[in-house]
């Protein structure tokens, strides 16, 4: 048996691999759903289903694909034919959509109708140096002299992907997405998003794969303390009792790093913390080709255009989430307004906070970041804040998890 501790994406990744290997596993998590951070949910206000947030995907994104195709849910994630990425600039009214060519060779710089427009070719050098960053550099450091390319591309993507600015935020961090992303191509650069929403495709699909196949999930069932004796975790304290972890059994530790260190005290792991700030409003809207725009110079940094819904994503929000949310939400919907041409006044809107949403990706924070095995013989951790080489996101944390079972799976080989 696997006790699994924490039902986001990294407790249900190790889930699925460990299922997969032949074991039978049980998960707990302490909120009444699996899905964490990534999960819908029906709002009574905007009187339809929203996602907590807004989480785009790219083909490159290997772990992910193969854990949704694993769990039958692979179809549930739609996007354009081509990589397209959609722009609006809210200082100047200019709109463009890059396109990478499909190839490894960018061929797609030279061309107007595919770059960004204003960029010179000399500052597409700074992806070079993104590639061969090692140390603490930041990004703001590494792409220096980008200039419009880092106004009306690099920014965003390393905002979106790091979750903090680029003043403070690791290079080497966005190095490694942009290494399995933009620079394998633009096969790897497609744009994907869930077609209903994020627990139809990473949280549903998954629990009914693992119950298909005896696992078992604990909902509103948080493990308040680990009792340990002879290097092992011999015991979980649950909200509804003890649960036993026997001679043959291991655990795997899948909750937020706070927690972790709750059930683990002296675990090394991150203690900063950014925001994503996420509105969604009860709107129509035209999708357009992509599904979503990229905002450049306001609150609203992506905008995603659903059926009756149009969402927008501010990251590394430490610098705004504690406005008010009428002042953001008003904001945001006149940003979206004019990048998308909506007449009338603002609809009904929802702003939803989330102030630990990843841990701060800067290099000290980085330095923080533990590996999948602790001095307890049977537990191991997952979760995107663990020794990825990502950021947090979601491959990170889906990697991670597969990290943990794979540890797991070669300890037991050794015993």
């Amino acid at each position: 048996m696997i006790h699994i501790i924490g039902a986001g994406l990294a407790g249900l990744s190790a889930a699925v691999a460990l299922t997969q290997a032949g074991h039978l596993v049980t998960l707990y998590e302490s909120g009444p759903a699996a899905g964490g951070r990534c999960r819908s949910y029906f709002d009574r206000e905007l009187n339809a289903r929203i996602d907590n947030g807004n989480h785009l995907l790219l083909s490159g994104n290997r772990a992910a694909l193969a854990y949704l195709a694993t769990t039958g849910a692979a179809h549930t994630l739609i996007g354009p034919a081509t990589p397209l990425f959609p722009f609006f600039d809210l200082t100047t009214g200019e709109a463009w959509t890059v396109a990478p060519n499909a190839g490894r060779i960018p061929w797609w710089v030279f061309s107007k109708s595919r770059s960004v427009p204003g960029a010179r070719l000399s500052e597409f050098a700074a992806l070079l140096r993104l590639k061969f960053t090692r140390g603490d550099q930041t990004v703001v450091e590494t792409l220096a002299g980008a200039g419009t390319l880092y106004r009306r591309l690099l920014e965003p993507l390393a905002i979106a992907a790091l979750n903090t600015m680029p003043e403070v935020a690791l290079a080497r961090l966005l190095g490694a997405v942009v290494d399995e992303t933009l620079a394998q191509g633009g096969a790897a650069c497609r744009p994907l998003v869930p077609r209903e929403g994020l627990s139809e495709s990473f949280v549903d699909p998954a629990l009914a794969w693992l119950a298909a196949r005896g696992a078992t999930l604990h909902t509103n069932r948080r493990v308040a303390a680990l009792r340990q004796d002879a290097g092992r975790v011999q015991e979980l304290l649950t909200t509804d009792g003890p649960a036993p972890v026997a001679a043959g059994d291991s655990v795997v530790l899948a909750a937020p790093p706070w927690v972790a260190g709750t059930l683990l005290p002296g675990l090394t792991a991150p203690e900063a913390f950014e925001s994503i700030v996420n509105i969604h409003f009860r709107a129509e809207a035209p999708p357009g080709p992509a599904g979503f725009v990229g905002l450049v110079g306001g609150l609203a940094e992506w905008v995603f255009v659903k059926p009756g819904i149009v969402s927008t994503t501010t990251s590394a929000a430490n610098r705004v989430v504690d406005q008010p949310a009428e002042a953001l939400a008003t904001q945001a919907w006149a940003e979206i307004a004019r990048a998308l041409s909506l007449p009338g006044p603002m609809p009904p809107w929802r702003v939803v906070k989330e102030k630990r949403a990843t841990f701060a990706a800067t290099a000290d924070q980085e330095r923080r970041r533990p590996g999948p095995a602790t001095a307890l013989a049977n537990l191991v951790l997952a979760g995107d804040w663990t020794r990825t080489g990502l950021p947090a996101t979601i491959e990170g944390a889906i990697r991670s998890g597969e990290t943990a079972a794979r540890v797991l799976l070669d300890s037991s080989k050794t015993r």
